[in-house]
């Protein structure tokens, strides 16, 4: 077997994994990933992304995160940044809005394989999350929480073309992210596996710096002790680079 084949495969190792018995719920997602090009080695990045709760019922999440890249080479990207979260949270039946406070750093790595483009990336993540009590019938922050957290990321998609380069035209997509808590893990489910993403989609490419994609997103949470949520999800994602 081809050593690039491979990281494919894990996709679907990752997935298979998964427990099926959890708390269900349906979301919608949005998204739109930006890339804006400084000079041949380095770039600036945002992406925003709105998240709603269980059937539509309001926003569960809003995140805004940006950074900037540096192109090592032809197949490598290493970028920094800081990321803010706002995420819908209860107690005791008051809800509120926690603030979540992120500095990140990754590492993409890019190739392809006959007509498939495959993205791998690494990423580490350094996490200061409110905590919050309930005081005078809303939430009140009494300190903030530091934790970490490594995300590995593989994407990999398939033009429905026979040219050699792909400008414009229709796509599929296939990805798989799995999240893993490495440190001070009581702060958050007091495990390693934190979750795991798995999206199938299909997307078009208008032009080489602008495409969407829209498709069906799973997110499995590991929750506290025995509990566990299984999230279907709708997505629709815009990518922007200039």
């Amino acid at each position: 077997m081809h050593v690039k084949k491979i990281p494919v495969l894990l996709v679907f190792c990752l997935v298979a994994a998964i427990p099926l018995s959890a708390q269900t719920q349906h979301s919608v997602w949005l998204a739109s990933f930006q890339t804006y090009r400084l000079d041949q080695r380095f770039s600036i990045h945002f992406d925003g992304q709105w998240r709603s709760t269980d059937h539509l019922q309001s926003m569960q999440t809003l995140l805004l995160r940006s950074g900037l890249n540096f192109r090592t080479g032809r197949h490598l990207v290493v970028s920094a940044g800081y990321a803010f979260i706002s995420n819908r949270k209860s107690i005791a039946g008051i809800t509120g809005y926690a603030p979540e406070h992120r500095i990140w750093e990754q590492a993409i790595v890019s190739h392809t394989l006959k007509k498939i483009n495959t993205t791998h990336r690494f990423r580490l993540e350094q996490r200061m999350i409110s905590n919050h009590v309930v005081r005078n019938n809303e939430l009140a922050k009494t300190g903030t929480h530091f934790t970490t957290r490594f995300r590995y990321f593989i994407r990999n998609t398939l033009p429905f073309t026979q040219k050699e380069i792909f400008h414009k035209g229709i796509f599929a997509a296939i990805q798989n992210e799995i999240f893993l808590n490495n440190g001070n893990r009581s702060f958050v489910n007091g495990k390693t596996f934190d979750q795991n993403r798995f999206y199938l989609a299909v997307g078009y490419k208008f032009n080489p710096s602008l495409s969407m994609d829209f498709g069906y997103l799973n997110q499995y949470i590991n929750g506290k002790n025995s509990s566990s949520t299984n999230n279907h999800i709708l997505q629709l994602a815009t990518y922007t680079q200039l």
